[in-house]
């Protein structure tokens, strides 16, 4: 028998069922869901999704919270840069202002 998922990977499970746009968006989740990632602590590619929002490092053993699908957002990222004094929360309300414009 042939290979049914080439084209839609893990979203072959819904057949024709929920629209093309649908399934497309949860093939790309789900690829970056079970991908493996850099660990922050040790630097590995070893982290995995243990639950929802929950991270662990294979290599290391260290757990963390990250994204519902990815262990680092764009969120996360902006908070841990205010934390540091880089930037002012009034400058990413700016540029959120600017993309949403244009």
């Amino acid at each position: 028998m042939s290979k049914r998922t080439k084209k839609v990977g893990s979203a072959g499970r819904f057949q024709a069922r929920y629209g093309v746009k649908s399934r497309t968006r949860i093939r790309n989740v789900e690829l970056q869901q079970h991908a493996k990632h850099v660990c922050p602590s040790c630097g590995h590619k070893k982290v995995k999704r243990t639950d929802t929002g929950i991270w662990q490092c294979r290599k290391c053993g260290t757990k963390f919270a990250g994204g519902a699908y990815i262990p680092v957002t764009e969120v996360g990222e902006h908070v841990k840069k205010i934390l540091k004094g880089e930037i002012e929360a009034s400058e990413i309300i700016e540029e959120e202002d600017e993309s949403e414009n244009t």
